[in-house]
């Protein structure tokens, strides 16, 4: 087991996960993120050590890269703004952990990306992943890559958004006929693949792709949620050209709700390729989307 991990993106939605679960490893964990991160690991704080580290910022990396042993990036933008662009974060900013990465020495490099992501895509989020994976790959070329599908959990926001939909509106929308397949997964289980992937003995370079136990349309996830909310909505089939539209809209907002590379996922199935290695290859049994809606139904 490597015994000093830097993870980048480590306050984010999935790195929180990563670094809990390599600190109940054993693992002392730099938790690297823009803004200094705030806490004391609980138990493990002696092992939880806070960087400020920018993959815009060559310096940083490298300060963040001093004496690991591996690093995982969970660096993730979503919605792009002045001061950050999804070519500057995805593609350069992972470019440049890469290379930091084999120029420090560092042995094992997990990059996490998403299933879908396509260098040749016309959405500029999408080929952002993909060119990321490039980079990657062309500055360490035994990094392990993992493509998650839609993660959801605790503080999520692609199931607390089709709750909200559901709980909010009479009429709820669908992604064109609402037939885009999506495998979700849960975020404490794909935080234990990059845990696992650190020490695997796979052949450098290896690609995993992580799907949940069930494949649903988008309108049989929506079906789903309202069967456990006790409620039914109406589903409303809106054409993607009307998306594209309202995602152009939204962004002229300061934090806008639905984005281009939002609309471009919803376009094609998001499950992983049974031709590649995922969950089964790294032993582990993902959870399904029923236990996140049982725990969520619970809550008083």
């Amino acid at each position: 087991m490597r015994r000093r991990v830097t993870v980048f993106g480590g306050t984010g939605f999935l790195g929180r996960r990563i670094v809990d679960a390599l600190l109940a490893r054993g693992v002392t964990v730099r938790v690297a993120a823009r803004h200094a991160a705030r806490g004391n690991g609980g138990a493990a704080a002696d092992r939880w050590v806070p960087v400020q580290a920018d993959l815009r910022d060559p310096r940083s990396v490298r300060a963040a890269l001093d004496g690991a042993e591996a690093a995982v990036n969970a660096v993730s933008l979503y919605v792009e703004s002045r001061d950050a662009s999804y070519r500057s974060v995805h593609v350069e900013g992972a470019g440049r952990l890469a290379r930091a990465a084999a120029e420090a020495g560092v042995d094992r490099l997990v990059h996490t990306s998403g299933i879908g992501s396509d260098a040749r895509s016309t959405s500029a989020y999408i080929r952002a992943r993909g060119e990321g994976e490039n980079a990657v790959r062309a500055d360490f070329p035994g990094a392990t890559i993992l493509r998650p599908s839609v993660m959801f959990g605790p503080d999520d926001a692609f199931l607390t958004t089709l709750i909200a939909l559901v709980e909010r509106l009479p009429v709820v929308p669908l992604f064109g006929d609402g037939s885009t397949r999506l495998q979700p997964v849960h975020v404490e289980d794909v935080a234990a693949a990059v845990a696992i992937a650190l020490t695997a003995s796979d052949p450098p370079g290896h690609a995993y792709e992580l799907g949940g136990p069930e494949v649903l349309s988008y309108r049989a996830l929506l079906e789903r949620v309202m069967r456990h909310l006790d409620r039914r909505r109406p589903l409303l089939p809106v054409p993607f050209p009307l998306w594209d539209g309202l995602a152009a809209t939204c962004q002229l907002l300061p934090s806008p709700p639905l984005t281009e590379g939002q609309v471009a996922l919803m376009r094609r199935d998001n499950a992983a390729d049974p031709g590649l290695p995922g969950f089964g290859a790294l032993g582990i049994d993902p959870a399904p989307i029923e236990t996140e809606l049982r725990r969520r139904m619970a809550r008083p």
